[in-house]
């Protein structure tokens, strides 16, 4: 991207995503709506789970109770598909207590995935959202954790078991696992330390140089290599920047394929500071910290907020020392990539990205990816014919 200078769009003041000049009507002209549009999003934590809580209703309109005024409104007939690649590096709490006794894959985030894009009000979402509060063993964990780590158990295969509970929630989209394999998150801190494990690194004050996985080389899902090739969208976050979005990136051949892939690639920027992991980060901050990682230019665009945070929130936050992160618009513009603004605050007790209107934008950018990249594929015959 260097050398290139990226654009700036944004969803208007006063408006949600959905309300933007550039959805409607004139955005799904001559865009094919037989085949599904396929958003993929990657990361972990609560980040991933909300932002899949808003896109289940693009899949299964059935799921949406009521009318939401933020939600964007696909093309009669037309349907997202949904993909969620989950990071495997957890090790605190319910998850890390049954990797370790069990030598299992955490299930904590998968999880909290599952029951993002099931119906809130089953019985067996609730169930699998259950937490213990006391028994002997028992006190801290989830009902769905324990049976993910039963069925996977049962079955030897961590992927096939979240497959099998997907079923049995009715999920609104496919959830897999970064890797099948067993990794541990380590980082290098600036003061020259390294930290093993996702819960020692999160509570580090030293910045964070970079993070690997241990063992180096692992290797994806074929499920998740052929998702990231066919997707229109693919939505790195919302969710902690090196727990959370980068370890997905640290496995074998999921940035090349990322690269490769014709989908718009966009970064979910968070909302503020994380201590322990992004202390003083700007938006371009991140994004550099997702190339090197990657070792390559993976994002074309950055999502951000342009909503203000409350001044009871910002007092409460900087008690923690965490603060809004800076936008430094001009600084992306100028690395090429393309800065989208929307209003995503969620007006709650915590800063969080609003999952309908994240959600909204995700789909209208999949819609402008798709018909972008149907208007190349058009113009490419007659392209290579006047070439010759």
């Amino acid at each position: 991207m260097a050398g290139k200078r990226g654009s700036r769009q944004t969803a208007g003041s006063g408006q949600s995503p959905s309300a933007s000049p550039s959805s409607g009507p004139a955005l799904i002209t001559g865009v094919n709506l037989e085949e599904p549009l396929r958003i993929l999003v990657v990361g972990g934590g609560t980040g991933l789970s909300s932002i899949l809580a808003g896109l289940k209703c693009y899949a299964r309109p059935e799921l949406r109770r009521e009318p939401h005024p933020d939600t964007f409104a696909l093309p009669e007939g037309m349907r997202a598909e949904l993909t969620a690649v989950v990071t495997v590096t957890d090790d605190g709490g319910s998850s890390g207590r049954l990797r370790r006794e069990f030598d299992v894959l955490p299930p904590g985030d998968i999880r909290n995935c599952m029951v993002a894009l099931s119906e809130d009000a089953t019985l067996l979402s609730r169930l699998f959202q259950y937490r213990f509060s006391s028994g002997e063993g028992l006190k801290g964990h989830s009902f769905g954790n324990l049976f993910l780590t039963v069925l996977t158990q049962l079955t030897g295969d961590f992927a096939h078991a979240i497959k099998v509970s997907s079923e049995v929630l009715a999920i609104a989209g496919k959830i897999y696992p970064s890797t099948a394999s067993k990794v541990e998150l380590r980082a290098k801190l600036a003061n020259g330390r390294e930290v093993k494990g996702e819960t020692n690194i999160s509570k580090s004050r030293s910045p964070i140089e970079r993070v690997f996985i241990h063992p180096k080389h692992v290797q994806p899902l074929p499920e998740t290599l052929d998702a990231i090739a066919k997707a229109d969208l693919i939505c790195l976050g919302p969710g902690s920047l090196f727990t959370s979005v980068i370890p997905n990136l640290l496995v074998d051949g999921v940035p090349e394929a990322i690269r490769r892939s014709p989908a718009v690639k966009a970064y979910l920027c968070n909302l503020m500071w994380q201590p322990g992991e992004t202390m003083h980060f700007r938006a371009s901050d991140h994004v550099k910290a997702i190339h090197e990682h990657a070792g390559c230019e993976l994002v074309d665009c950055v999502i951000v907020n342009t909503a203000a945070v409350g001044s009871d929130l910002r007092t409460r936050y900087a008690a923690q020392k965490a603060r809004p992160v800076e936008v430094d618009a001009e600084c992306l513009i100028d690395m090429g990539l393309r800065l989208v603004e929307g209003e995503l605050l969620a007006e709650t007790d915590k800063v969080r990205h609003h999952p309908e209107r994240a959600a909204a934008l995700a789909v209208r950018m999949a819609l402008m990816a798709r018909k972008q990249r149907q208007r190349a594929e058009v113009l490419r015959p007659a392209t290579a014919k006047a070439g010759n």
